[in-house]
């Protein structure tokens, strides 16, 4: 039989207490994906030229004209979406779902790996379930950061944690097939200073926690491995430099800054109060109500209690290996001794501490960068995408509200029975069962258990239980070891302390409850707002969508328009309609891709798109009717297209 150690006693192994949370964490893991995959099906989040640009790429990689390195019209932010959506156009068409569909499992990987960091670094079952719960809520910034292929933000989230956990197994897993897991985290590195400089500090944080434990490692084939993958996944990058002479670097620092500079206030307004409850989904869609900015302030308290919390683990001493124990530890099986005077799952959790410590100092970078950019005080709204990749930090940031509230809040111990280890006459000597108190995750299989029955409240004089004993747990007089909660100690200590709870770890439970509570449901209340607003982007998409059957009803095939029209329309159509852009006063604007403009400008017969009551439909009123340059309207619901006359 199997016991393993529950939060406040011992508690008798249960396939159910393992089933459920992995049945529920799995349904959390659909109702995430399912939610967005409904969104995707109302045109949920709303498109908008930046993403039909990508989707552009994405079209010429398929047709093999072209192989971008870069964001059309920029020096930087690599096109790893549109690579993973050409083979879907190639088999569809361009087309916005097939764009997104690459997304939607970029975020399906990012939950699972969530769930195994969790696991890894040493949460039970039951947060790991709170962990990936939380991640499968999606409020409007969020949802956009995960399925809008505009150009990194997707991949961010779960490469962040796939370097976080190959980290955690370089450090912490055994010998194995451990060059290919080095690959593995060289090239995911190596893509990630290709597609996204947001993501640095992170592979900065779990690149140095590898230098840090596994030096030796990595002065061998390791270090030849991994610096060998991360030059093939940074590869477009460095080809791209030496052939241009460019500096990718220097175009990244040049695009955090805008126009005109804002000012320290609005910076660091819109970098500490809306950027956390912005960029982790605790805010209604384009604006963040007052009670909705308290993550805010509990974000960067939770940043120093969790990284307070991993730095004790690593500076508290390792407790001996007890001599009870020695026959669990690796040379009691296969001969390899264990460290001299440590657990066998102590280093474990050191490398636990250190990863999260890493993901912690990661997330406070990430801010902190946010924080001090122009993006910051001039845009914060949109500008928080910047922030999409705290979220790889969330195991680390819930860990002490988790542990808080276990402490205070210990699951009841088996009710009425009390586990007492022998040995059975068939069992070799010195092979008694035992039973080992321990954190770890492995649990020990006992040679033998025997469940007495029993409230020790109950247990007779006579059978040698006194009355000091069943009330408090003191020792015999009759030779008997000591109890703690009905639990025999083994090996001098006690298995269950029978203390009572301090009050003051209850209360500080009682917080840490109230704050997981109301993350969930902020979090939620946001997620629900997000979907609130599918009927209105869907009623938007199909007016596009008339638009751009009128146009192909009218003949037309080049067209000027504003830049958050030109390239949505021109993916819309499949280049069967060609835009190049114009500003408000008719003055030729940002075309990210040069050819369409000179395909526009040699076509006398070009017509001219606006949003019904912009600027720009205002100015090209004023042409309309007979005369040199005159020009016919057609109406549209929501558009105005405007024909040159003959």
């Amino acid at each position: 039989m199997r016991v393993c150690a529950g939060w406040g006693g011992f508690a008798a192994y249960r396939p159910g207490r393992r089933v459920l949370p992995t049945v529920l964490t799995t349904l959390a893991m659909l109702a995430g994906v399912g939610y967005r995959l409904w969104l995707l099906r109302h045109d949920v989040p709303p498109t908008n030229s930046d993403e039909a640009t990508m989707g552009l790429a994405a079209l010429h990689i398929a047709q093999g004209r072209h192989l971008p390195i870069w964001f059309y019209g920029q020096a930087y932010m690599g096109t790893l979406e549109a690579y993973l959506a050409a083979p879907l156009f190639a088999v569809t068409g361009p087309s916005l779902l097939a764009l997104r569909l690459p997304t939607l499992g970029l975020y399906a990987l990012f939950l699972a790996l969530s769930w195994r960091l969790t696991r890894r670094l040493g949460g039970g079952p039951w947060f790991a379930l709170l962990v990936v719960g939380f991640l499968a809520l999606g409020a409007d910034r969020v949802v956009k950061n995960q399925l809008i292929a505009g150009g990194g933000y997707p991949e961010l989230n779960p490469a962040g944690v796939a370097l976080a956990l190959l980290t955690v197994g370089l450090c912490a897993g055994g010998p194995g097939a451990r060059l290919p897991r080095w690959a593995a985290w060289g090239l995911i590195a190596g893509l990630m200073v290709w597609v996204d400089p947001l993501l640095l500090p992170y592979l900065l944080g779990t690149g140095a926690v590898l230098v840090a434990r596994r030096r030796r490692e990595l002065a061998g084939r390791a270090g030849v491995v991994v610096t060998g993958a991360l030059l093939l996944g940074a590869a477009p990058l460095l080809l791209d430099s030496l052939r241009h002479g460019r500096t990718p670097l220097a175009a990244v620092l040049a695009a955090g800054h805008g126009n005109a500079a804002a000012s320290w206030g609005d910076q660091l307004y819109g970098g500490l109060v809306l950027g956390p409850p912005l960029g982790m989904g605790f805010c209604s869609p384009s604006h963040c109500a007052a009670w909705q900015l308290w993550w805010a302030l509990a974000f960067p308290v939770l940043l120093l209690l969790a990284a307070l919390s991993a730095w004790r683990t690593l500076r508290a001493p390792a407790p001996p290996t007890p001599a009870a124990d020695l026959g669990d530890l690796p040379f009691g099986r296969n001969g390899n001794s264990p460290r001299s005077g440590q657990r066998p799952d102590e280093d474990d959790r050191r490398v636990s501490a250190t990863v999260r410590l890493a993901l912690l100092a990661g997330a406070a970078a990430v801010l902190a960068a946010y924080a001090v950019s122009d993006a910051a005080g001039q845009t914060p709204v949109d500008s928080a995408r910047y922030l999409s990749c705290l979220s790889v930090a969330t195991p680390a940031l819930l860990w002490p509200l988790w542990h808080a509230a276990r402490r205070a809040f210990p699951p009841a111990p088996l009710q009425g029975r009390r586990l007492v280890t022998a040995a059975r006459s068939a069992a070799p000597a010195g092979r008694a069962g035992e039973v080992v108190v321990s954190g770890s995750v492995a649990h020990r299989q006992l040679a033998d258990v025997e469940l007495i029955s029993t409230e020790r409240a109950a247990a007779p004089r006579s059978a040698g239980y006194p009355a000091e004993q069943a009330g408090g747990g003191r020792p015999t007089d009759h030779g008997r070891p000591a109890r703690a909660n009905g639990v025999r100690a083994v090996g001098g200590r006690p298995a269950v302390s029978g203390r009572p709870a301090v009050s003051g770890a209850r209360l500080v439970g009682v917080a840490a409850v109230a704050v997981l509570a109301a993350t969930l449901g902020t979090a939620a209340v946001a997620t629900v707002a997000a979907a609130r607003t599918a009927p209105a982007t869907q009623a938007e998409a199909e007016r596009h969508r008339a638009l751009v059957d009128t146009l192909g009803g009218l003949g037309v095939r080049h067209v000027h328009g504003g830049y958050w029209t030109c390239n949505r329309l021109t993916f819309a159509t499949g280049e069967d309609v060609v835009c190049a852009v114009v500003d408000d006063k008719l003055r030729p604007g940002l075309d990210r891709l040069p050819a369409y403009r000179r395909a526009v400008t040699a076509d006398p017969g070009a017509a001219w798109v606006a949003p019904a009551g912009s600027p720009l439909a205002a100015r090209l009123d004023h042409r309309l009717g007979p005369g040199s340059g005159g020009l016919d309207v057609v109406t549209v619901a929501g558009w105005r297209i405007y024909l040159p006359r003959p």
